[in-house]
C-alpha cells in the first residue's frame, strides 16, 4: 500500500505586480508562485534551498507545466499545496495546486522538473541525506 505524501501548505494574497489591467493575474506569476510552493516545502521539512547551496548542490528546473483552470485576481487569497511527486538519484519532480482559500475553488495545477548539479554546473546525484529527507 503506497504511502500519502508530505503536502506542504501556505497561502498568501495576490500582489497588485503580479496583475495585468483587469486585476487578473499574469500567466507567469504562477510559476513564481510554484517556486514559492517549493520554497515553503523544503522550510517545512526542516531545510532550505539556502541549505542546499551551502553543500555545493544546486536544483535547476528543467521543465515546468502549468494548467489554468481558473483565472486568480488581485487580493484573492490563494493556497498553495506542493509536494514531490518523484525522486531519482539526481531528478526530482514537484507537484502544485493553486486553490482560492475561502471556496477551495482549483485554480492552477502544475508541475516541475528539477535535476541536481554541483558548482562546475555537472549533474550529480542529491545527496542520500537529501533523498531520504525530500520523501521521508
Amino acid at each position: 500500500m503506497a504511502t500519502q505524501p508530505f503536502v506542504a501548505e501556505t497561502t498568501f494574497h495576490v500582489r497588485y505586480a503580479e496583475t495585468d489591467a483587469m486585476g487578473i493575474v499574469h500567466h507567469a506569476a504562477y510559476i513564481v508562485y510554484f517556486e514559492e510552493g517549493r520554497s515553503h516545502y523544503m522550510r517545512q521539512r526542516g531545510s532550505s534551498y539556502a541549505e542546499f547551496e551551502k553543500g555545493g548542490q544546486y536544483m535547476a528546473v528543467t521543465e515546468v507545466q502549468a494548467r489554468y483552470v481558473r483565472a486568480a485576481r488581485y487580493d484573492q487569497r490563494i493556497r498553495i499545496r506542493c509536494w514531490v511527486e518523484q525522486i531519482r538519484s539526481r531528478g526530482l519532480t514537484f507537484r502544485y495546486e493553486l486553490t482560492d482559500e475561502t471556496t477551495d475553488e482549483l485554480l492552477v495545477t502544475g508541475m516541475s522538473k528539477h535535476i541536481c548539479l554541483n558548482k562546475e554546473g555537472q549533474v550529480i546525484k542529491f545527496p542520500a541525506e537529501w533523498q531520504a529527507w525530500l520523501t521521508g
